[in-house]
């Protein structure tokens, strides 16, 4: 097994993504300097530098594979107007909102295992969406 070059996401991040991909920043494309804040932005950027890894491995086309299949796809997502970075500059870094979820009624999902008849009759209807 081939050693990555880069260690750790963030060591992939400072020293080939940032330099390498650049952007005029600010409208179109957004950047936070604390990246590593944002979730979605961390799992993206993973993702891009395990297919980096691998990509940059296979001779001939690997790498136009990897701007194809993975860059070009992520790119637009994470530094776009509405990605994990929207409420950033890259000299401001804003928490984003997180989404208030409500768990669903005991039942919800089907027959719960906690239930003590096994009778048909006494599970809860489910709603036709589900």
């Amino acid at each position: 097994m081939t050693e990555p070059v880069y260690k750790t996401v963030e060591e992939w991040v400072t020293e080939r993504f940032v330099p390498m991909y650049r952007r005029t920043l600010g409208g179109e494309f957004r950047w936070c300097a604390q990246w590593w804040r944002h979730a979605e932005a961390i799992s993206r950027l993973t993702a891009l530098w395990h297919a980096w890894e691998a990509l940059r491995l296979e001779a001939g086309t690997g790498m136009g594979v990897w701007y194809r299949d993975h860059l070009d796809h992520q790119l637009p997502i994470l530094l776009g107007a509405r990605g994990p970075f929207y409420q950033c500059s890259e000299d401001e870094h804003l928490e984003s909102h997180l989404a208030y979820v409500e768990p669903a009624p005991p039942g919800w999902w089907g027959p719960s295992t906690e239930s003590a008849s096994d009778d048909p009759a006494d599970e809860p209807e489910l709603d036709s969406h589900v």
